[in-house]
């Protein structure tokens, strides 16, 4: 009884703490690492990044979600890391590298004129004045013939457009899949943290 009580003295406070982990992990937030490079330069590949669960997602929000489901070529469950630009409702259009929402012309500072550009410039993606118009283009397999932006799903891109591999090439990612919003930690420099944790406050240009 004695030796019981003595192993019970230190293994129940490794079962409560491990208990503690698991619901933080499951209900508020996880770490991270970003794999591959279609979020630079304002994330980059390897960078271990707060996920807070159930927040608030905005456009210009940075998000984790599962690829199984959204993306054809993700037959296993996997993570990516994207910047939604359009919300359930939204009407998304780009020319020339010019990202209009709902008409309202985007900010898109926080990536570099070429990324911008590259929007429309590689892999055939080409402009396009609606979201019916890019996907019969570029033969998504869901949700193809919609002008909007579907009820319960998002419009995401990467932020290096040049390489990302995101919705202008197969569609929309169910609310579903969304792990949870994106944020930075006090390690990171205050430029590139208000370019992931506040860029949605700023996310349309101003005239």
């Amino acid at each position: 009884m004695y030796n019981f009580k003595k192993v019970m003295s230190w293994l129940l406070p490794i079962l409560v703490g491990l208990a503690i982990a698991l619901l933080i992990r499951q209900f508020w937030f996880t770490l991270m690492r970003v794999d591959g490079t279609s979020m630079e330069p304002n994330l980059v590949n390897n960078e271990r990044v707060l996920v807070l669960r159930n927040q608030k997602i905005n456009r210009g929000s940075v998000i984790v979600f599962n690829a199984k489901g959204a993306d054809p070529s993700a037959t296993t469950n996997r993570d990516y890391v994207k910047r939604v630009i359009g919300l359930p409702g939204d009407r998304i259009s780009a020319i020339d590298g010019t990202l209009y929402v709902n008409d309202k012309k985007v900010n898109q500072d926080f990536i570099p004129q070429s990324e911008q550009a590259a929007t429309n410039a590689v892999n055939n993606v080409g402009n396009w004045e609606n979201l019916k118009e890019l996907g019969t283009h570029m033969s998504w397999s869901k949700n193809a013939s919609s002008f909007t932006v579907p009820n319960d799903e998002y419009f995401v891109l990467g932020d290096h457009r040049s390489v990302s591999n995101d919705s202008r090439y197969w569609g929309y990612v169910p609310k579903e899949n969304v792990v949870g919003s994106v944020k930075l930690s006090f390690w990171n420099n205050a430029k590139t943290k208000s370019k992931i944790n506040t860029e949605s406050q700023r996310f349309f240009a101003v005239n």
